[in-house]
C-alpha cells in the first residue's frame, strides 16, 4: 500500500508545485513507483511533466465529481516510473459541487483507494487555500510535507497550515502526520533568508529537512519545457538538490519501504 504525501502551504508561491514534481520525478528515477495527483485548478503539475490534455481526457474532476474510477484517468508521463493524475480547470467548480455530496471530505480518499497499492508513493499537489479539495488531500493523506519559502513571512504560513493540520486530525484523519519542513528558494547571498533558515531550524518542533532547495535558474527553466529538472538538465544544482530530497525523504520512512518491499514479495 503506497504511502500518500499531500505537499501542502496555504500561502502562495513557496515552490508546492516545484516540490511536487520534481521530489515525484527524483523518486522515480530512483526506480519507486510514484503517482503524482495535480489537485490545483491551474494544472501546473499536470504541464509540468510534459501531459497536455485533450478536450475528452479523464482528469480529478472527473473522479471526484462523476465518480469516474482514477485508473481511467491516471496517465504515463515521460519520466519512467512516475504516472500523473492531471487537474483541469474545471476543478475551479468542484469546491462548490463537492459542499453538497455525502462524505464530501473523503472523496479524494475514497477515490484513491482502488489504485493505492499499484505505487510506492502518492504525491498530492495541494491547492494554496483551504478549500474543500485541499481538505480532501489532507483527509486522505498519510502525511503533509509543508515547503516554506525562505523569506519573512515564512513562520506566518506556517502556523496557520499546522493549526489546520491539527483540526483535519482530529476531526477527519487521526493518523495525519507532518512529513517534514522543506526550505526552499534559498539563495545563500541575502543575509534574510539565511537569517530565515537559522530560525526555522531552531525552532520548528517538527521534522525540518537538511536538504534545503536553492534558487536555481535550470529549475525555473524546467516547467517552459514541460519537464522535471532531473530530465531537464540532471546536473544542476536544483535536480542534485531535489534528489538529495527524495534520497533524505526515503531514509526517514525505513519502515514504510520495508513494508511496502514486503508486500511486493
Amino acid at each position: 500500500m503506497g504511502k500518500i504525501v499531500a505537499i501542502a502551504n496555504q500561502k502562495g508561491g513557496v515552490g508546492k508545485t516545484t516540490t511536487a514534481i520534481n521530489l515525484a520525478a527524483s523518486l522515480a528515477i530512483l526506480e519507486y513507483r510514484v503517482l503524482l495527483v495535480d489537485a490545483d485548478p491551474q494544472a501546473n503539475a499536470t504541464s509540468g511533466v510534459g501531459v497536455e490534455l485533450e478536450e475528452d481526457d479523464l482528469h480529478l474532476y472527473d473522479c471526484l465529481i462523476n465518480e469516474t474510477p482514477a485508473s481511467e484517468a491516471i496517465r504515463q508521463t515521460q519520466t519512467p516510473n512516475l504516472y500523473l493524475l492531471p487537474a483541469h480547470i474545471d476543478l475551479v467548480g468542484a469546491e462548490l459541487e463537492l459542499s453538497g455530496l455525502p462524505e464530501r471530505e473523503y472523496r479524494l480518499r475514497d477515490m484513491l483507494q482502488s489504485v493505492k497499492d499499484d505505487y510506492d508513493f502518492i504525491l498530492i499537489d495541494c491547492l494554496p487555500s483551504l478549500g474543500l479539495i485541499t481538505i480532501n488531500a489532507l483527509a486522505s493523506a498519510d502525511s503533509v510535507l509543508i515547503p516554506v519559502q525562505c523569506e519573512i513571512f515564512a513562520f506566518e504560513g506556517l502556523s496557520k497550515l499546522k493549526n489546520t493540520i491539527q483540526l483535519v486530525k482530529a476531526g477527519l484523519n487521526p493518523d495525519l502526520e507532518i512529513e517534514g519542513i522543506l526550505l526552499s528558494m534559498y539563495d545563500r547571498r541575502l543575509r534574510l533568508a539565511n537569517i530565515v533558515v537559522e530560525e526555522v531550524q531552531s525552532h520548528a518542533t517538527d521534522r525540518v529537512f537538511q536538504t534545503i532547495i536553492h534558487r536555481n535558474s535550470r529549475v525555473s527553466e524546467a516547467p517552459s519545457m514541460h519537464q522535471p529538472v532531473i530530465l531537464y538538465d540532471a546536473a544542476c544544482t536544483g535536480a542534485q538538490n531535489f534528489l538529495n530530497l527524495a534520497k533524505e525523504f526515503l531514509a526517514n520512512n525505513p519502515t514504510w519501504i520495508a513494508r511496502r518491499a514486503k508486500e511486493q514479495v
